[in-house]
C-alpha cells in the first residue's frame, strides 16, 4: 500500500497594513513546511496569529504583494480590529 500525499497540510498567510495604503496586503503565503516557518516566525517577533481555515483558503487565490479583494475588507477589517484590541489590552497592564 502507498501512503497518500497529506491533503490537508497546514497553510498560513501574512498580512501586513500601513497607515497609507490602500488595503491589507499578502506579504507571506505557504502550505506545509514554508506556512510552519510563517508561524515560527510570526511567533519569534511576537505577531498574533489567528486561526480561520476559511479565511486562510480565500487568501491563498491572492498573489503575494497583492492587496486583499475587497470583497474581504469587512472579515479582514474584524480582524484587524480585534488585534488592535489585544494589543490596546496589552498595552494597558504592562
Amino acid at each position: 500500500m502507498m501512503n497518500e500525499p497529506n491533503q490537508h497540510l497546514q497553510n498560513a498567510i501574512a498580512l501586513a497594513y500601513q497607515a497609507g495604503d490602500s488595503a491589507p496586503k499578502i506579504v507571506a503565503k505557504g502550505k506545509g513546511l514554508i506556512a510552519e516557518e510563517i508561524i515560527a516566525r510570526a511567533k519569534e517577533h511576537g505577531v498574533y496569529i489567528h486561526q480561520s481555515k476559511e479565511l486562510v483558503s480565500l487568501l491563498m487565490k491572492v498573489e503575494l504583494d497583492q492587496d486583499i479583494p475587497p470583497t474581504l475588507y469587512r472579515v479582514v477589517a474584524e480582524l484587524l480590529a480585534w488585534l488592535y484590541h489585544i494589543e490596546s489590552e496589552k498595552s494597558a497592564t504592562l
